[in-house]
């Protein structure tokens, strides 16, 4: 295995000499540095980007990088001149997952995981549809602006329901219900089409992203699409690529606590919408409804639904606890990761803290606060569907697409 490892690093670092080689006298090569995009890349996370001075000790340290061609060496070098065309369709600013053993192994604490994280949002930023949402996300002069949709959109709708004094609101037993606060038709009819707009806008840049791969790149696939797409969901269902890392290796069980929490609670949701809609469902086919199939919320603590809803929930929230724990604990090594990173792993916390409260002021019977936290839930999770393809969650999307595509180029194996 040792041995393995050294022929390895001796490969990409041979492949880094090749890189380079200083052209010779007569041949032309014509650089157009675009000066905003390397301001815009030190501006979001990637300040260290000058300290680099092409050593190639990050593209040899990296367990995750291929031989041929290796990252990041290259992409620090197109980032230092400004090759905004070469770095944004690369599918290898997303085939590193920031183990950070780069950026503690460089000489001159240039934190390559940095930079590239950096390129990747704006990788983002370019291919996102519309692309003024794409800026918006990732500045901070934009962040009341965004919230403030959610909340006018959902404060206008209670207001047509009459539904601004919280203490009145009970369900027929004299419960606080959230379904007697906002009907479940009003969820529906805010929530499916932010989800679809999010799911349209995300396939759309997604499909750019390939074809400018595909483009500038210059490389023709020669695999089996269908295998490297089997090959990619094994790697992301395993969390296995985490296991190369050495600096940051523990973010393996946070990633994989906070990834299949989120697969429960999108069960929990399918769930709650076939109690919802399947006794009308059934009616209409003239068929008698099942008895599991309960209707309106709420649901009592020992139904499978709650139980796997309220599993999820806990499990998001250690998972989520674990990601700050290990940046805080990795900062000086790492880095601590800047806007972008930390508005989406707050916004976790924000929507599992306020879900597991809402739940709690409910059975504690405090009506007040309830609702008020409900609704704090209701506004973090329309934020999180209708910004999605512009926020850190795409990255689970972008860097999947680049996986398959390194498959089915034969970049990698």
């Amino acid at each position: 295995m040792e041995q393995e490892k050294t022929q390895a690093s001796e490969a990409k670092v041979e492949e880094a000499a090749k890189e380079s080689t200083v052209p010779k006298i007569d041949d032309s090569v014509v650089v157009s540095p675009d000066l905003d995009f390397i301001n815009a890349i030190t501006k979001g996370g990637g300040e260290s980007l000058k300290k680099c001075y092409q050593c190639a000790t990050c593209s040899v340290v990296c367990s995750l990088t291929p031989n041929d061609k290796p990252f990041p060496r290259k992409e620090m070098m197109y980032a230092q001149w400004g090759l905004k065309d070469k770095l944004i369709t690369n599918p290898d600013i997303w085939l590193c997952h920031q183990c950070s053993d780069c950026t503690a192994y460089c000489p001159r604490g240039a934190k390559p995981g940095e930079v590239l994280n950096a390129v990747r949002k704006m990788s983002i930023e370019n291919y996102s549809v519309p692309s003024f949402l794409g800026k918006a996300v990732g500045s901070p002069s934009y962040l009341v602006l965004l919230f403030a949709v959610p909340v006018v959109i959902l404060l206008i709708i209670f207001a047509s329901l009459g539904h601004l004094n919280l203490e009145s609101i009970r369900n027929e037993a004299g419960q606080i219900a959230y379904s007697s606060l906002l009907p479940s038709y009003y969820i529906d009819g805010v929530y499916v089409p932010i989800f679809f707009f999010a799911v349209v806008s995300l396939a759309v840049g997604i499909s750019r992203y390939w074809k400018d791969m595909v483009r500038t790149l210059g490389i023709t696939p020669k695999g089996g699409i269908s295998n490297a797409i089997t090959a990619t969901i094994s790697e992301i269902l395993s969390h296995k690529r985490f296991e190369k890392c050495n600096v940051t290796k523990e973010r393996k069980l946070s990633h994989f606590l906070v990834f299949y929490s989120f697969i429960g609670l999108a069960i929990t949701t399918a769930w709650a919408v076939t109690y919802l809609y399947g006794p009308a469902a059934m009616k209409l086919l003239g068929a008698k409804p099942f008895s599991w199939m309960l209707g309106e919320s709420p649901y009592p603590l020992t139904d499978p639904v709650k139980i796997v809803g309220n599993a999820s929930a806990l499990g998001l929230l250690l998972g989520i606890t674990l990601v700050v724990r290990y940046r805080l604990k990795n900062k000086e090594k790492a880095g601590s990761g800047g806007y972008y990173d930390w508005l989406f792993i707050n916004l976790i916390i924000a929507i599992v803290v306020t879900g597991i409260l809402s739940e709690i002021m409910r059975l504690a019977d405090i009506a007040i606060l309830a609702y008020v936290i409900y609704f704090a839930h209701l506004v973090v999770v329309f934020f999180l569907f209708i910004y999605a393809p512009f926020s850190k969650m795409a990255h689970m999307v972008y860097r999947a697409t680049a996986m398959v595509f390194a498959k089915y180029a034969e970049r990698e194996s």
